[in-house]
């Protein structure tokens, strides 16, 4: 497993480079940006996809409706209230296609959370009641789920972000009149029972290059921005604000946010689908830092604030008693506090300059140290940048063919972690799972603060012969392209990890696989016949798996 979590904004080499760490707790919304010391925005670094990408903060429906694992309505207006009042943009709302253009103060239900009663007849009119549409106005869902009752079985499947069935919703359309702070969702193809509108999406959304997977809870995170060369040295601020459902305490409870009654508003037929979300509102960290020419380190271990429980505004909120920091991974603690030895923080952020514009060196004299039936310990001479340790190496395999430069991206990432050594130490790694007898790969290249690379260094490995009675776990893909580790096998053997093994009926799967598949695979295996038509039948499933996000 990775040691951390990189997410990185791949740009051209930069001479100075931010970089921001931290550790979160599971299932947290996540936005980071730059101010400067008087308080004007500079930038977005990063933000998790459901809302930088997948549209959570304007999308069609009600703000306060239920909430459901992967639920696709609702605009949750309140997911980041401080940063989308201060980065100075604003969208049109994506709305219901059956809502009228302009019906009596839609514009102002449409944006207005706290709902007074006398804004349910708008709401009706602007069709926002209405989380139940026709197929007519529907089509195939790829990313979230069709809304469920707490009871229902597919609840648990979805929660771990798979959709039992096939899942129809309304994309909705863009409102003429109303607008929204969040940007639209910008993974949409125009499908039939989509409006044209629907094809502006990805264009409206200027999130989508630094939108990245949620963190694992629990995992040390890291995120790299490459420093514009327009912005000046100087003094900046930069935060992070976090959100997380159902993130109950005394004050932010169930009672108090209740869930829409099932006897009213009226035109509400789905108030039993989902459970109420609406739990202490998000919470925000914050690091003042300087920009210079020389290295600099800044970090925070408590938060400063929180925003609107209801998104209405964009005031920081100071902390109180209503916030709980008692409870790990709710409220204060949505961050962990960790220690690097000499300080304890939440929040890090450390300035690199590379003001020579210095790259990694080449790791040295790689080489297999050790070789079995199904791993192989690799060596190296640690490289340098600059005389300098370097920040990290980027570790890839292919089977039976050469890793180069330009197929590097493409090849298959090692996840055994690789701490960078002093420059000219002898540096080790295992790299696990590979099949006996076959042909490997190995590249290795050292980069910066930055994610700037080095120079690649490649290795030619041959594993040892199979062991009497070895098998391999994933035997018909195996079959099918010859090794464990070739092609798209590695990315079904994550997919059997990362899906099937979260549900009863995957583990059933997996148990039927484990008992019928060795057989299968010694057919299959003897055949190149039966192979490419394995790889035929297998290649459906691979680019579904490519194209999915968990």
């Amino acid at each position: 497993m990775l040691a951390s979590l990189a997410l990185v904004l791949w740009m051209a080499p930069a001479s100075r480079c931010t970089e921001v760490s931290f550790t979160p707790a599971p299932k947290l919304q996540l936005v980071s940006w730059i101010e400067t010391a008087g308080g004007a925005f500079v930038d977005t670094l990063y933000i998790t996809q459901q809302t930088g990408r997948f549209g959570l903060g304007n999308r069609p429906g009600r703000w306060d409706f239920n909430s459901g694992p992967m639920f696709p309505y609702g605009r949750r207006t309140s997911t980041f209230p401080i940063w989308s009042h201060r980065h100075g943009q604003s969208f049109p709302s994506v709305i219901f296609q059956s809502s009228p253009d302009d019906p009596v103060d839609c514009d102002e239900a449409v944006n207005d959370p706290s709902q007074p009663l006398g804004m349910q007849r708008a709401f009706a009119e602007c069709g926002e009641n209405n989380l139940s549409h026709s197929f007519s106005e529907s089509s195939t869902e790829k990313h979230y789920c069709s809304p469920l009752t707490p009871d229902d079985p597919k609840w648990v499947q979805a929660e771990a972000m798979t959709c039992a069935t096939s899942a129809f919703t309304d994309k909705g359309r863009l409102s003429p009149v109303a607008t929204s702070k969040y940007p639209p969702r910008a993974d949409l193809t125009l499908l039939q029972g989509d409006l044209p509108s629907v094809e502006l999406y990805r264009m409206l959304n200027p999130f989508d290059a630094v939108s990245q997977a949620t963190p694992m809870g629990g995992m040390a995170a890291e995120v790299a921005w490459p420093v514009p060369e327009s912005l000046p040295n100087g003094d900046y601020v930069l935060y992070v604000e976090t959100a997380r459902e159902r993130d109950h305490n005394a004050t932010y409870s169930v009672d108090a946010y209740p869930p829409l009654p099932a006897s009213g508003p009226k035109g509400i037929s789905w108030s039993g689908y989902g459970v109420p979300y609406r739990g202490q509102p998000s919470v925000v960290y914050r690091v003042p830092f300087t920009i210079g020419t020389s290295l600099s380190e800044a970090t925070a271990s408590a938060y400063v604030g929180y925003g609107a429980p209801d998104g209405t505004d964009g005031t920081l909120r100071p902390p109180d008693s209503t916030i709980s920091t008692d409870t790990p991974g709710s409220g204060a603690l949505r961050l962990q506090l960790v220690s690097d030895g000499a300080d304890m923080y939440r929040l890090r952020v450390r300035v690199r300059p590379n003001l020579d514009g210095l790259l990694p060196g080449t790791p040295e004299l790689l080489a297999p140290a050790e070789v079995t039936t199904t791993r192989v310990t690799m060596s190296f001479i640690a490289p340098s940048i600059g005389g300098a340790r370097v920040a990290g190496y980027d570790v890839r395999i292919l089977a039976n063919t050469p890793v180069t430069a330009d197929n590097f991206d493409a090849a298959m990432p090692i996840t055994t972690p690789v701490s960078p050594d002093e420059p000219g130490r002898l540096q080790r790694f295992d790299v696990m799972g590979l099949l006996p007898e076959t042909e490997y790969w190995i590249g290795v290249r050292a980069y910066d603060g930055c994610r700037n690379p080095g120079e690649l260094a490649v290795v030619q490995v041959f594993t040892a012969d199979r062991e009497a009675g070895q098998v391999d776990a994933c035997f018909v893909a195996t079959a099918a392209y010859g090794s464990v580790m070739a092609n798209d096998v590695e990315l079904l053997r994550h997919a059997r990890d990362s899906l099937l093994a979260r549900s009863v009926l995957g583990e059933l799967a997996i148990e039927t696989y484990y008992t019928f598949g060795p057989a299968v695979a010694g057919v299959v295996g003897e055949s190149d016949v039966l192979r490419r038509s394995a790889r035929g039948a297998l290649a459906p499933l691979i680019a579904w798996v490519r194209g999915s996000s968990f």
